[in-house]
């Protein structure tokens, strides 16, 4: 998994409630298991008219926005089923940090996992984020994960809680599979030592 440290990158406002799982990615894009491939189908209905042209006026399809790393969403962000397609599909676009004052648990969880940093922040604070990713091409935040800052535009900083661990995990790309592989000597001697025991087995 990439490590998450610092991020500057342009935002992009959704100013949208309770927007889940299937609107970020729908589920006739859940036939695969590749973790790429998905960006182009991220917000599908949102971005795409029936004859699946791009509506403009959608704010991925604007020209500031096409190369967003960073979305400012509303609330309960990520609410619905629980498909891991959602933070994959939001990676492989290029969304590599999603904002907001709530997320669903599920979603919450699978953003760490992937290595999406999701920040939850105030109402005010999430206004004040949402008028700085309004700027178009100026809507660029710096997101420093080791101070657990948002830099905006203007100068102005946003402090953010996050758990320990998972900052630990972020910073150093570590998901439950780099996790359990720090621990490989240890798990290869157990074998080692198993596999004497009981040749048998």
């Amino acid at each position: 998994m990439e490590k998450f440290t610092t991020l500057t990158g342009v935002a992009a406002p959704l100013p949208m409630i309770n927007v889940d799982t299937d609107a970020i990615i729908p589920k006739q894009f859940l036939k695969t298991i590749k973790r790429t491939g998905l960006g182009k189908s991220l917000f599908y209905e949102l971005r795409y008219d029936e004859n699946g042209k791009e509506r403009p006026d959608f704010v991925l399809n604007k020209p500031a926005y096409r190369k967003a790393q960073i979305l400012v969403a509303g609330e309960n962000f990520g609410c619905g089923s629980s498909r891991e397609h959602a933070p994959w599909a939001l990676l492989d676009f290029g969304i590599r940090c999603v904002i907001s004052t709530s997320f669903a648990d599920i979603f919450y969880n699978n953003c760490f996992q992937n290595g999406i940093l999701p920040i939850k922040v105030s109402q005010e604070e999430l206004d004040k984020l949402m008028d700085d990713a309004n700027r178009g091409a100026n809507a660029t935040l710096t997101i420093d994960l080791d101070k657990q800052e948002i830099r905006g535009p203007d100068g102005g900083v946003i402090t953010f809680d996050i758990d320990a661990f998972r900052k630990r995990c972020l910073l150093e790309g570590l998901d439950n599979i780099g996790l359990t592989l720090q621990n490989e000597k240890a798990i290869k001697s157990y074998e080692e030592k198993a596999q004497s025991a009981r040749p048998w087995a």
